[in-house]
């Protein structure tokens, strides 16, 4: 039901995003590479969904930096308050330390296709991320046409003058011509299954003939059928009955799995996004009346003091709290 936006409109699942045509919620889709399975969390580019684009970022293993190459739309992206800048910014401070960048729409480049219009991007965007924190050595930057598909699955002929990314980072090299290869080359990061289950809810679902479902990623430690979970911070403890990834039932998730798991004797009502699961035989989550936080300013209009009272967004929870004592200026 519409005409542009090709791979877009695959992920805008929701009504509302179809009469906007924007991605807002966090759309869970799959696909599969030569080595991975791929959960897209689809990170909206738009100022109002920053907060779905922090909940959906703090789940992520690798960020995909999509940098638009049309006349004018890099400069609005990385200008002092484009989203480039803003989504790239929070991917680093929300620890997501491995970046893609893909150079898009190079089929509207004046001349289309210009390797010096790339070449400006990637010297401009690598600049910006350096002062992040991030090490363009390691980035793989891709100059792609996501709706004629170029470089995203095979190598373009449009771009004769483009050899391929290469990368360097400690793990050793890695070298491609196209997304999909820079995707394979993210490395698994190490799964601290050792430590007490951490699962913060995405979603709670009620699914007929099953129940209720609460959905998310679990953090740290292991979920699987039969544990009995503790919600902080509402203290609600429950048997898990099944755990599923994927549509297939799993004996246990790691991890980095994004999962749904089946409760007993829950209503939705009772649990909600934010809410944490954790083995409550194991050190289970509490909830906090207040704790000590590093906090880096990246753009406020006036000044901090005592007593402000932001929006705090923590893992998947949106929540308000108070800045009761500011410490120290480092």
């Amino acid at each position: 039901g519409k005409g542009s936006f090709k791979y877009a409109w695959v992920l805008d699942k929701l009504k509302a995003e179809r009469e906007r045509g924007i991605t807002i919620d966090i759309a869970l889709w799959k696909f599969e590479t030569a080595k991975y399975y791929v959960t897209i969390i689809d990170a909206p580019g738009h100022r109002d969904f920053i907060k779905n684009m922090i909940t959906g970022t703090s789940q992520a293993d690798c960020a995909v930096l999509i940098v638009a190459a049309g006349t004018g739309e890099f400069e609005a992206g990385i200008s002092k308050n484009g989203q480039t800048r803003e989504h790239a910014l929070l991917a680093f401070t929300l620890g997501v330390k491995q970046l893609i960048v893909g150079v898009n729409k190079m089929d509207s480049t004046e001349p289309p296709y210009s390797e010096t219009r790339f070449e400006e991007i990637k010297k401009e965007v690598s600049s910006y991320i350096k002062k992040i924190g991030y090490n363009p050595a390691a980035v793989p930057f891709v100059p792609i046409s996501g709706w004629n598909g170029d470089n995203m699955l095979e190598s373009s002929d449009k771009m004769p003058w483009f050899k391929g990314w290469t990368i360097e980072r400690k793990e050793g090299k890695a070298e491609g011509k196209t997304l999909i290869e820079a995707l394979d080359a993210i490395l698994p990061p190490s799964r601290p299954t050792e430590k007490p289950l951490r699962l913060p809810l995405q979603d709670v679902y009620k699914i007929g003939g099953i129940g209720t479902v609460p959905v998310g990623r679990v953090e740290t430690g292991i979920l699987k059928p039969g544990v009995v979970v503790t919600f902080a911070p509402v203290g609600l403890t429950t048997e898990v009955k099944s755990v599923e990834m994927h549509h297939e039932a799993l004996q246990e998730a790691v991890p980095g799995d994004n999962v749904g798991f089946n409760v007993k004797n829950v209503s939705v009502k009772e649990l909600r996004r934010g809410y944490v699961a954790g083995d409550s035989k194991n050190n289970p989550p509490r909830g906090a009346a207040d704790f000590i936080a590093q906090v880096i300013v990246l753009n406020h209009p006036g000044q901090i003091a005592n007593g402000y009272t932001p929006v705090l967004d923590c893992h998947t929870a949106h929540i308000a709290c108070k800045f009761a004592e500011i410490k120290e200026k480092c």
